[in-house]
């Protein structure tokens, strides 16, 4: 075992521990830490704001684009955003030890199904520093131990983020190390907290496609996939054409570097020589750059529009732009849409555009993604939208959690059973 293993291995053991105490703590217990958190942000702003400018001025040397040093950057206004987050965390029920279901069975045994957490949670993501906060919180308000490995790019953030959260819980009645940064900057400690099955519960990436499958590829810990969104909006012949407009461009254009904003629309060709042209123009107006179809690519200059449409490639429909393109089909059938979704979609999220019940009905039923939306933009798929408060992530698996990740996801259960004496 290498050095950096041995450390990753120990803060874990030290992570299993404090989840050990911090399970059974109360609501008003972990909801006080919280708060202590969120002070200390604030009245530590100066500290945090030194350390990330090390991180932005290094970020800047190295040529990284200005979206980056912007993700990366933290202003004393962004860092009291993050506590405001986190003090809306402290405002979210507290899923732990309720109930799922049970009852009195004929045997006169009491069985009862409650949520318990997690336990260690891994978390590896990129870029921005708030994530550290957020994760953290959130794992706590869950009842879970967070370990946190943050890209290289925003460590020096990231380390004075967790020191200041850490000196912050203590006298809380929250264990300190239920928040400890993975030690090391290489890769290798990225892969030691991958193998560390048994120590780490689950593993949840934050990050692009690349670090999402290198961590399901090599991970020997469970992993819950999170992030990766190619997300499809589908017009039918029996759409609103004006919803079908606002939608579509809303769903590209609104904010088009999160993984639940559109990246292919695939038009009924029942309607395509009316619609076209009239999203072509909207999406012109919002700078989209459109990668079209043969069909598409043929409105375009017969309506002689001001649309910037250049022809797809079979790559396009397999590509997350996290960019202002998006991929426009025609379909000769709402099933020849469920097709095309079938065969490119990250099951993220997908629309309909629909007057129809029945198609509506039809597509719902047919489509395997983690969030179905009808009439409605794809942006939509998001905890807070969803009523749930804060998320860790979008999961795109079927295995214990799907879709946006709150506070209940990040529970697994345990059944109780209680007897008085009771033999078999």
């Amino acid at each position: 075992m290498s050095d950096i293993e041995r450390e990753v291995h120990a803060v874990a053991e030290r992570a299993g521990d404090a989840a050990v105490d911090l399970a059974p703590l109360s609501r008003a217990v972990k909801d006080a830490a919280l708060l202590a958190v969120a002070d200390a942000l604030v009245k530590r702003s100066d500290e945090i704001t030194a350390a990330n400018a090390e991180d932005v001025e290094r970020a800047r040397s190295e040529g990284t684009t200005p979206a980056f040093v912007d993700r990366l950057t933290l202003t004393p206004q962004r860092i009291e955003a993050v506590a405001d987050a986190v003090r809306q965390i402290v405002e979210l029920p507290d899923p732990v030890g309720e109930s799922v279901r049970g009852g009195v069975l004929p045997n006169g045994l009491d069985l009862r199904q409650i949520r318990v957490p997690l336990g260690v949670i891994g978390i590896i993501y990129e870029g921005r520093p708030n994530v550290t906060v957020d994760a953290a919180a959130l794992c706590l308000k869950s009842g879970n131990a967070a370990l946190l490995r943050g890209s290289s790019s925003a460590y020096s953030s990231n380390a004075a983020l967790v020191s200041i959260m850490r000196e912050a819980l203590e006298g809380t009645g929250v264990p300190v190390d239920a928040v400890q940064m993975v030690p090391g900057r290489t890769r290798e400690s990225s892969t030691a907290l991958m193998r560390a099955r048994g120590l780490v519960d689950v593993l949840i990436p934050r990050g692009g496609n690349s670090l999402i499958q290198a961590v399901v590829r090599d991970s020997t810990v469970p992993v819950i996939e999170t992030g990766e969104g190619l997300c499809h909006v589908y017009v039918d012949e029996d759409a609103d054409l004006d919803k079908a407009v606002a939608i579509a461009t809303n769903a590209k254009a609104q904010r088009c570097s999160v993984c639940n904003a559109a990246e292919t629309l695939l038009v009924h060709e029942a309607v395509a020589d009316t619609f076209l042209p009239r999203v072509l123009d909207s999406l012109a107006e919002a700078g989209v750059t459109v990668h079209g179809d043969a069909r598409v690519l043929a409105v375009s200059r017969a309506a002689g529009g001001s649309a910037t449409v250049v022809e797809a490639t079979e790559e396009d429909w397999a590509t997350e732009y996290l960019s202002m393109d998006l991929a426009v089909r025609v379909v000769p059938t709402i099933d020849d849409a469920l097709a095309h979704i079938r065969r490119y979609s990250t099951r993220h999220t997908e629309a309909i555009v629909t007057d129809s019940l029945s198609a509506s009905r039809y597509f719902v039923s047919r489509v395997d993604s983690a969030a179905v939306m009808v009439n409605a933009s794809t942006r939509f798929t998001d905890g807070g939208e969803f009523g749930f408060g804060a998320e860790i992530g979008i999961s795109t698996q079927k295995l214990h959690a799907r879709g946006p990740m709150g506070l209940t996801e990040m529970t697994s259960t345990k059944y109780v059973v209680t007897g008085d004496g009771h033999l078999k």
